[in-house]
Protein backbone atom coordinates (compact mmCIF):
# COMPACT_ATOMS: atom_id res chain seq x y z
CA UNK A 1 0.00 0.00 0.00
CA UNK A 2 2.69 2.01 1.23
CA UNK A 3 4.42 1.58 -2.16
CA UNK A 4 1.29 2.36 -4.63
CA UNK A 5 1.00 5.82 -2.68
CA UNK A 6 4.82 6.92 -3.05
CA UNK A 7 4.73 5.87 -6.85
CA UNK A 8 1.81 7.68 -6.98
CA UNK A 9 2.77 10.54 -5.48
CA UNK A 10 5.95 10.43 -7.73
CA UNK A 11 4.41 10.11 -11.40
CA UNK A 12 2.05 13.15 -10.50
CA UNK A 13 5.29 15.38 -9.71
CA UNK A 14 7.27 14.11 -12.40
CA UNK A 15 5.13 15.69 -15.15
CA UNK A 16 5.27 18.90 -13.10
CA UNK A 17 9.28 18.76 -12.72
CA UNK A 18 9.12 18.18 -16.77
CA UNK A 19 6.71 20.76 -17.38
CA UNK A 20 8.96 23.61 -15.08
CA UNK A 21 12.63 22.48 -16.90
CA UNK A 22 11.08 23.09 -20.59
CA UNK A 23 10.11 26.84 -19.74
CA UNK A 24 13.99 27.88 -20.32
CA UNK A 25 14.61 26.49 -22.74
CA UNK A 26 11.58 28.10 -24.77
CA UNK A 27 12.80 31.44 -23.43
CA UNK A 28 16.41 30.09 -25.54
CA UNK A 29 14.34 29.53 -28.52
CA UNK A 30 12.55 32.53 -28.16
CA UNK A 31 15.48 34.81 -27.14
CA UNK A 32 17.62 33.28 -30.35
CA UNK A 33 14.44 34.05 -32.68
CA UNK A 34 14.82 37.69 -31.69
CA UNK A 35 17.72 38.70 -32.82
CA UNK A 36 16.68 37.52 -36.66
CA UNK A 37 12.82 37.96 -36.71
CA UNK A 38 11.22 40.48 -39.37
CA UNK A 39 8.00 41.49 -37.14
CA UNK A 40 6.34 45.00 -37.04
CA UNK A 41 7.59 46.96 -33.61
CA UNK A 42 4.12 45.97 -32.55
CA UNK A 43 4.18 42.59 -32.77
CA UNK A 44 8.03 42.62 -31.25
CA UNK A 45 6.72 44.52 -28.62
CA UNK A 46 4.35 41.81 -27.78
CA UNK A 47 6.67 38.82 -28.40
CA UNK A 48 9.29 40.58 -25.74
CA UNK A 49 6.45 41.76 -23.20
CA UNK A 50 5.52 37.76 -23.49
CA UNK A 51 8.75 36.75 -23.25
CA UNK A 52 9.37 38.67 -19.71
CA UNK A 53 5.99 37.64 -18.64
CA UNK A 54 6.55 34.05 -19.13
CA UNK A 55 9.76 34.45 -17.46
CA UNK A 56 8.10 36.26 -14.36
CA UNK A 57 5.65 33.61 -14.24
CA UNK A 58 8.11 30.48 -14.48
CA UNK A 59 10.17 32.21 -11.33
CA UNK A 60 6.85 32.53 -9.56
CA UNK A 61 6.20 28.77 -10.05
CA UNK A 62 3.47 29.68 -12.25
CA UNK A 63 4.71 26.55 -15.15
CA UNK A 64 1.16 26.43 -16.77
CA UNK A 65 0.93 29.77 -17.19
CA UNK A 66 4.53 30.56 -18.34
CA UNK A 67 3.95 28.01 -21.00
CA UNK A 68 1.18 29.74 -22.07
CA UNK A 69 2.46 33.01 -22.51
CA UNK A 70 5.97 31.36 -24.22
CA UNK A 71 4.38 29.33 -26.73
CA UNK A 72 2.27 32.49 -27.90
CA UNK A 73 5.09 34.31 -28.28
CA UNK A 74 6.95 31.42 -30.04
CA UNK A 75 3.90 31.42 -32.72
CA UNK A 76 4.07 35.03 -33.47
CA UNK A 77 7.63 34.63 -33.97
CA UNK A 78 6.69 31.50 -36.40
CA UNK A 79 8.30 28.72 -34.39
Amino acid sequence: MLRTTLLAMFLAAAPAAAFANSCPVLMGDIDQALESASLSEEDMTKVKELRTQGEELHESGDHEGSMKALEEAKSMLGL
